[in-house]
Parts: structure tokens; C-alpha cells; sequence
């Protein structure tokens, strides 16, 4: 799966609460959480953000509260892949549950300011930024996480695994 777009660049310790504000944790679907993704950070971010732009970060993205509502909000408003220094482990773990592509990337994360049109093969876990002609390597995902990832979310893995299954015993 390759993903290509425009880089969003914020700084390290960017966490639950300011990628979901806990006033809109009510709101049940991730288009609704979308619409109020980094709100507190950067008020222009949802207007301006398109479909499978990327968020860039430092270190320890996505620390705080254990909530799948992050990710959800982060896949709602059409972003498509988030690139970090580090990532906290619930938020990595919620991500991958959810779908939303992430990939560990110091290197990556240094040559990219935001507006950046980077290039990120989930598959090789590559990194090109298309601005500078930098690529760099960071953590590829295993089979098993990018199947989880490609369908949307765990939810769906297991559901087609399911289906599978039953299909098989026929």
C-alpha cells in the first residue's frame, strides 16, 4: 500500500487530549470526531486538511488517555497515515485496531516541515518526501498488521477471517 500527501508537522508530546478534545468524546462516528481532530492545536487543521494528507510528529505522539477515539478522529477528518519520532504503546496499539497506518520514523520526521508532499510505502516502510528527494527507512509492518490495517481496522480482519472460515467448512 503506497500513500502519498501533504504533511501536517507539530512538535513532540502531542497527546490524546489535543488530538481529541474530551468535550467531543460523545460524538459516536469517526467523521463526527474528525470534525474537531487537533482543533485546540491548530484551529485551521480540519478546514484545510485533505483527504490523505499526513501528520508529522515528534516524540511520544498520542500519549495521555487510552482512547480509541484519537485514531478514529485522526482516519475521520481523511488523514491517512501518521509519521512520529515515537508514539505512545496504547495509542500505537488503538491505531493499528482502528486502521490507521503509523510508522516510526526519526530520520523522516526532521526533513519534513508541513506542506511537504511525502511518499510512504507501508509495505517496504518507506518514507520519501517528495519536496526534498530525502527517503528513509523506518519499521515496515508485518503481513498479519498491514492485512489488520488494509481492512480497515481489527473489527474487519476478523470479520473477513470469519467469513473465511465458514466459507472454508462448506
Amino acid at each position: 500500500m503506497v500513500l502519498e500527501g501533504n504533511a501536517w508537522r507539530y512538535g513532540r508530546d502531542i497527546d490524546t487530549d489535543v488530538i481529541i478534545p474530551a468535550r467531543y468524546l460523545t460524538a459516536t462516528t469517526a467523521e463526527e470526531l474528525g470534525a474537531h481532530c487537533l482543533e485546540d492545536l491548530d484551529p485551521e487543521f480540519v478546514r484545510r486538511v485533505r483527504p490523505g494528507d499526513i501528520i508529522v510528529a515528534g516524540e511520544n505522539f498520542g500519549s495521555g488517555s487510552s482512547r480509541e477515539h484519537a485514531p478514529l478522529a485522526i482516519k475521520g477528518c481523511g488523514v491517512s497515515c501518521v509519521i512520529a519520532s515515537s508514539f505512545a504503546r496504547i495509542f500505537y496499539r488503538n491505531a493499528i485496531n482502528v486502521g490507521l497506518p503509523i510508522l516510526e520514523c526519526p530520520e523522516a520526521v526532521e526533513d519534513v516541515e508541513t506542506g511537504h508532499r511525502l511518499r510512504v510505502d507501508l509495505e517496504a516502510g518507506t518514507v520519501e518526501n517528495l519536496d526534498t528527494g530525502n527517503k528513509f527507512q523506518a519499521q515496515a509492518f508485518p503481513d498479519f498488521m498491514r492485512q489488520i490495517i488494509s481492512r480497515g481496522g481489527l473489527v474487519e480482519y476478523v470479520r473477513e477471517r470469519l467469513r473465511e472460515r465458514r466459507a472454508g467448512d462448506t
